[in-house]
């Protein structure tokens, strides 16, 4: 299976890291912007890189979306992960527009209500994974499968 790791970097992208034993079974590439943290990536990994989007940075996310769109069709991956934030937007909006399986774990600091990113895509993303079981009260549709890191 071919995958699409999105992330932001810093705690998400530890987040992600910390999901190794999954990812690291399955031909992948990512996407996230370039830091301090994100930059060991490119020694290994395909990395597509793009503009810094953090949340409610809306033109910044309509180009991310356009990104997302070229860099879908090119990579053409079975399944989108994103554990957020701000990108995992676009990537989940463009992915669902192509027919891509996505999923989006919330982060571990969201113990009662999604983030701002995790409310965007709740009813477009495939599976949506919490860290809190108390977070499946409000948004019945969330699984709690045990915490990520």
């Amino acid at each position: 299976m071919k995958i699409l790791l999105v992330c932001n970097p810093g705690g998400h992208f530890a987040t992600m890291q910390s999901l190794r034993k999954f990812w690291s079974a399955h031909q992948r590439e990512w996407v996230t912007y370039e830091r301090f943290d994100t930059l060991q990536l490119q020694e290994k990994e395909q990395v597509h890189w793009v503009i810094k989007q953090e949340a409610r940075e809306v033109w910044r996310a309509f180009a991310n979306f356009g990104k997302a769109l070229a860099i879908l069709r090119r990579s053409r991956p079975e399944l989108i992960v994103s554990t957020g934030a701000g990108l995992a937007v676009p990537f989940v909006l463009a992915g669902k527009l192509l027919g891509i399986k996505t999923v989006f774990i919330e982060s571990i600091s969201r113990a009662e209500d999604l983030s701002l990113s995790g409310k965007l895509i709740y009813n477009l993303v495939d599976e949506l994974y919490v860290q809190w079981p108390e977070c499946t009260v409000r948004y019945p549709r969330a699984r709690y499968m045990g915490v990520a890191i």
